[in-house]
């Protein structure tokens, strides 16, 4: 498991990023502002007008520690890297995964899982930590909230099929009622959307068109 480190963040323009041993100096007019150990950075990201010195590059090369580069206001420029070894077997399982739709859909169920429990983790500290008598109404509402998110995680915790009929879907949803004939995965709708296209496409193309066009000559 990668160990998630800190990334410095050199905003101050003119700023003069080096190397002194195993330590990042940020220098500003000949003055050092900031001094790091390479060993607590994960990456290190320059706004603007900053300059970083070779022996830094190789230094942070030789850890693995990126060097972004970007404009002032955002604009990804470029990054610098040392040696990346890649991993054929690991690559190969993961193509084998993302070709999969049961285990495509199984991450994907795990994403969304993270998602609504850290919605619902932040209502709750709301809750907590921002108590007020005099704002009960809206607590209230965040409370209810939070409850439909607890609802929403019992029901992504259950592994579904990607898609099933109407019927059998009610069995497993008691009290619930739907108005469409089945249940389908996004994935299917896309893959109807497709087809749907290409048969327009196809009837646009091969009908005649009912217009004539002629074109005469001028006459002389």
């Amino acid at each position: 498991m990668r160990h998630l480190l800190n990334t410095l963040y050199v905003t101050t323009q003119g700023a003069y990023v080096s190397r002194e041993g195993e330590t990042v100096l940020v220098r500003v007019e000949h003055e050092t502002k900031l001094r790091v150990p390479i060993h607590t950075l994960g990456g290190i990201v320059c706004f603007g007008q900053v300059s970083c010195s070779p022996p830094l590059m190789e230094l942070c090369g030789e850890r693995n520690v990126a060097i972004s580069f970007l404009s002032e206001h955002g604009k990804f420029y470029a990054r610098v890297q040392g040696p990346v070894s890649g991993n054929v077997l690991l690559r190969r399982e993961q193509y084998r995964r993302a070709d999969s739709e049961s285990t495509s859909a199984e991450i994907a169920r795990m994403v969304v899982v993270a998602k609504v429990a850290n919605c619902r983790t932040v209502l709750l500290r709301a809750i907590r930590d921002h108590a007020d008598p005099a704002r009960q109404d809206q607590a209230s509402a965040l409370e209810a909230a939070a409850l439909r998110l607890a609802r929403q995680l019992d029901d992504l915790r259950q592994p579904a099929p990607l898609w099933m009929p109407c019927a059998e879907w009610k069995e497993t949803q008691p009290g619930r009622t739907s108005t469409s004939s089945t249940i389908s995965s996004p994935r299917r709708r896309k893959t109807f959307s497709s087809a749907s296209a290409a048969a327009a496409r196809h009837s646009t193309t091969s009908m005649p068109c009912s217009r004539s066009f002629t074109r005469s000559s001028p006459t002389t």
